[in-house]
């Protein structure tokens, strides 16, 4: 299990790290903003090509021969619709051929937060999805939770969706959703355990799905030469908030926030 956990972590770090190369063009579905940067490419017209910043107060850029065009809202094919347009009917040019896209990602952002390296805003792209920005968090941390909220709005309501990152590991894309302004992104801290009594290695640990009482034991260092396997209990916490304890087997799984107890052998 631990073994699986590290080849998990290594390949999580790899996907962080390469992912941002693989998506770095705006999709048709991205809206330009104040703040972003675009290039201009006017086909054969090298001297109308350019590179224009949109401003943040009336979403406009200027460009040779039109001066200020409004291009906030539009997406990078609208936009270039748009410019070619205007060069058609104001005399400039004769069909024109012109395209945008974006090069700084700077008008939309949605917060990252938990427990990734750098929590803050981040740029969307149009192809934006759960793991871009986890990129550009800095990655998950160590004691990063398997599972990542995403709050999205869907109309009026906000709706939580729940991206399990061990699947999407094992290579099942449908867990890296897409994200869009609005949208919000939580890391938690992962679940825990903790053994006591009778064990080599007594303390706190992540707590693995499906793990059993005799994984929680090996984690631990396997019991101390005065430990035994009889009698060993797990408070446990109720969902009232009060806790219990519960006799366990080997072979019995631990809930988050268990306390595992080993008892001393009596001979």
């Amino acid at each position: 299990m631990l073994k699986n956990r590290a080849m998990f972590l290594l390949l999580g770090w790899i996907i962080t790290a390469l992912w941002p190369a693989l998506n770095v063009v705006a999709g048709e579905d991205y809206l330009l903003g104040g703040g972003d940067t675009v290039t201009i490419t006017v086909y054969d017209q090298p001297d109308l090509s350019t590179q224009a910043r949109i401003s943040q107060n009336k979403g406009t850029i200027t460009f040779p021969l039109l001066g200020e065009v409004a291009i906030a809202g539009l997406s990078t094919e609208q936009a270039g619709r748009k410019l070619a347009r205007q060069l058609e009917q104001g005399g400039y040019l004769k069909h024109p051929q012109v395209s945008v896209s974006v090069k700084e990602f700077l008008s939309q952002k949605i917060p990252v937060m938990g427990e990734v390296n750098s929590p803050g805003e981040y740029s969307l792209t149009g192809e934006s999805r759960v793991v871009d920005l986890i990129s550009q968090a800095g990655g998950l941390k160590p004691d990063a939770a398997d599972v990542i909220v995403v709050v999205k709005k869907e109309g009026d309501k906000s709706v939580r969706h729940k991206i399990d990152m061990l699947r999407f590991y094992a290579g099942d894309m449908s867990q890296n959703i897409h994200v869009s302004k609005g949208d919000f992104i939580l890391v938690p801290k992962m679940d825990t355990f903790y053994i006591h009594g009778e064990v080599k290695r007594p303390g706190m640990y992540r707590l693995e799905r499906g793990m059993t009482v005799m994984q929680a034991l090996s984690v631990g260092g396997g019991l101390s030469d005065r430990g035994s396997l009889s009698g060993m209990k797990v408070t446990r916490t109720k969902e009232d908030g009060n806790t219990e304890k519960v006799g366990v087997e080997l072979t019995d799984k631990l809930k988050p926030n268990d306390v595992l107890y080993v008892k001393e052998r009596l001979f």
